[in-house]
């Protein structure tokens, strides 16, 4: 009976600790359970708002839509006027051409024309370019003669200065003499 009466205390032991075991694992179901719930909720939330978003981008996309077909019409109008004027000014334009491609023709005639006389003129400038090198020419020879002798005629020059410098360096050292010479007769007591 003892033994008996210990065998059930003991697996009334492991019940009451496997019941308490599944009680914390019901609570951390339950926990985990809440955060679900309230994951859902947020979600669900969320999902809300991303759908009133949606709306509001939708209808803003509406509005977007109807302004951006007007102004593609507007542009078009727009395009469509500036072609014509655009059209206008090509025919203004081509007329023009025709009128510069004349005047064009014109003075290609008289450009042949003036050509002709240039090179009748460039001839005759050659010619007289020519007569005026071989005045230069001969004037420079003579130029580059009378200058040879001019630099004889002052080398020459340069020597006879140089001599006559020698000269008045002498004739100065001579005075020199002749002043102390004076000093020393007139120093002399005999002479007076």
């Amino acid at each position: 009976g003892v033994l008996l009466y210990n065998h059930l205390q003991q697996k009334v032991r492991n019940a009451e600790a496997l019941a308490q075991k599944y009680k914390q694992q019901q609570e951390a179901l339950s926990a985990q359970l809440q955060v679900v719930y309230e994951h859902r909720s947020r979600l669900e939330r969320s999902l809300q708002k991303e759908r009133g978003e949606h709306k509001k981008t939708k209808e803003d996309f509406l509005v977007y839509k109807l302004e951006a077909q007007e102004a593609l019409n507007k542009e078009k109008q727009d395009s469509m006027n500036r072609y014509g004027a655009l059209s206008s000014q090509h025919k203004i334009l081509k007329n023009q051409h025709d009128d510069v491609k004349k005047q064009l023709l014109e003075l290609q005639l008289q450009h042949n024309s003036l050509k002709l006389e240039h090179r009748k003129s460039l001839e005759s400038h050659s010619q007289k370019l020519t007569q005026l090198q071989q005045d230069r020419d001969s004037e420079v020879t003579n130029l580059q003669d009378t200058v040879y002798k001019l630099r004889e005629e002052s080398k020459l020059l340069r020597k006879a200065h140089q001599e006559v410098h020698s000269q008045l360096l002498s004739a100065q050292a001579q005075m020199e003499e002749f002043r102390q010479l004076k000093e020393a007769l007139q120093k002399m007591p005999g002479l007076r």
